[in-house]
């Protein structure tokens, strides 16, 4: 065989090899029915998923599966994890926040939003209203907003001094860091929308009555005050983006690929275990030893407005 031939064997061999590579690649990364997704890009590390509603639906399901055996890994380690969730307003940090606490325990995974500060905890010292919420062994906490409400809407809007903010922004790393030592798994996301992405969600709040309470003067005010709240973003970041604690940006233009994005890179940042229990028997009810209860009439029940349209059928079928 010539040299020609031996070099163009080898070549057709190499291709093979990298195409075996990438399908057991797309295998791991894309569980989803290939009709539901396409993948693009030529580099497959950066192949993206695309993904439609009903894709999105059931690959939710499959992550929140995980979520609950992360939750048991937590419960079973003793591990405590804070997660933060910043970002402009209306950027979809709440509706992440729902679909991971969705099917979770609420007693290990609980949400801390915290109001405006009352006028006490005003004097106290700035961290001290946030460090009552951090979790103990065993607990997960999401913060919607953060102790960074300092470096955004309070710098922007004039609600601390400059002394207070440039010390905050003296203070964050070294506090974080001393809750990474203290054996807190840290975990920050920033939400980033675009300018009409925003626009167009805050006009589906106005014409949406059950959303309008979402809608408040200081959303409006973000709304004004864009490049402002960009200023003040990339200041925080250029002071806080530490390797302790990395601030990690969602693109949330596409609330269902953020959703997705997010908790799919929030079951990557800590390594466990499926501790999924063996199959449970349910044990025979207790055999009538001739207790009578009270009459119906004795109890005062709901009104019945709303009735099935088959009793037979259980309405979760």
């Amino acid at each position: 065989m010539s040299k020609k031939d031996k070099d163009k064997k080898g070549k057709q061999k190499a291709g093979k090899d990298s195409v075996h590579k990438s399908n057991q690649l797309e295998n791991v990364k894309a569980p989803l029915k290939k009709e539901a997704i396409s993948l693009a890009g030529s580099n497959p590390a950066e192949r993206s998923i695309r993904i439609n509603k009903k894709a999105f639906e059931k690959e939710l399901g499959r992550l929140q599966v995980e979520l609950v055996k992360l939750q048991e890994w937590v419960r079973f380690k003793g591990l405590k994890v804070v997660v933060i969730f910043e970002g402009r307003d209306a950027a979809g940090k709440g509706g992440v926040i729902k679909r991971i606490t969705e099917c979770l325990n609420p007693r290990v995974c609980r949400v801390v939003a915290l109001p405006a500060p009352t006028e006490r905890e005003k004097t106290q010292w700035y961290f001290q209203r946030y460090v009552a919420h951090l979790p103990a062994a065993g607990e997960i906490v999401l913060f919607d907003r953060s102790w960074y409400n300092r470096a955004g809407v309070e710098r922007v809007m004039g609600f601390c001094t400059d002394a207070e903010y440039a010390e905050f922004l003296r203070s964050v790393p070294e506090f974080e860091r001393m809750l990474v030592r203290s054996g807190i798994i840290l975990i920050k996301y920033w939400f980033s929308v675009s300018d009409k992405e925003q626009e167009r969600r805050f006009q589906a709040r106005l014409e949406d009555p059950t959303k309008r309470w979402k809608l408040s003067p200081m959303d409006l005010q973000s709304r004004a005050r864009w490049e402002e709240f960009s200023k003040a973003k990339d200041e925080m970041f250029a002071s806080t983006d530490i390797k302790q604690a990395i601030w990690h940006v969602v693109n949330a233009d596409n609330k269902l690929c953020a959703r997705l994005n997010c908790i799919h890179h929030l079951l990557s940042q800590i390594p466990f275990e499926d501790l999924t229990p063996e199959p449970i028997v349910l044990p025979p009810r207790q055999k009538e030893q001739g207790y009578v209860r009270p009459p119906i009439s004795d109890q005062t029940f709901v009104p019945q407005i709303y009735m099935p349209l088959d009793p037979a059928v259980d309405s979760e079928d």
